[in-house]
């Protein structure tokens, strides 16, 4: 049972990064699937969640109407996709499943590796 994340690179400001989130072992379908991010010095961050049940999305306010969060549950894969990109989004982002979005983030099990995004010119 593990989340593989991948996606993350170096990138200009105002640009964009795609990165995607890939179940294995279980079938992804049945849970909330979310992203976090985390900065050197800073705490895990929640940044969005996709639901499993209707498909409900949730966004940190620092990154509504920039990112975008989707599902491909024939992949078994959850996307982030991250346009307009700014310094301030630097951060290893990982991915993790959880029954449901409101769940406290120690019920988020279990946790992909982390990739590595960097925002800089």
């Amino acid at each position: 049972v593990q989340l593989q994340a991948s996606g993350g690179g170096l990138v200009q400001p105002g640009g964009s990064l795609r990165l995607s989130c890939t179940a294995s072992g279980f079938t992804l379908d049945y849970y909330a699937g979310g992203w976090f991010r985390q900065a050197p010095g800073n705490e895990r961050e929640a940044v969005s969640c996709i639901s499993s049940s209707d498909g409900k999305t949730y966004y940190a306010d620092s990154v509504k109407g920039r990112f975008t969060i989707s599902r491909d549950n024939a992949r078994n894969t959850v996307y982030l996709q991250m346009n307009s990109l700014k310094p301030e989004d630097t951060a290893v982002y990982y991915c993790a499943t959880a029954s449901r979005c409101d769940a406290p983030k120690k019920e988020f099990d279990p946790w992909g590796q982390g990739t590595l995004v960097t925002v800089s010119s």
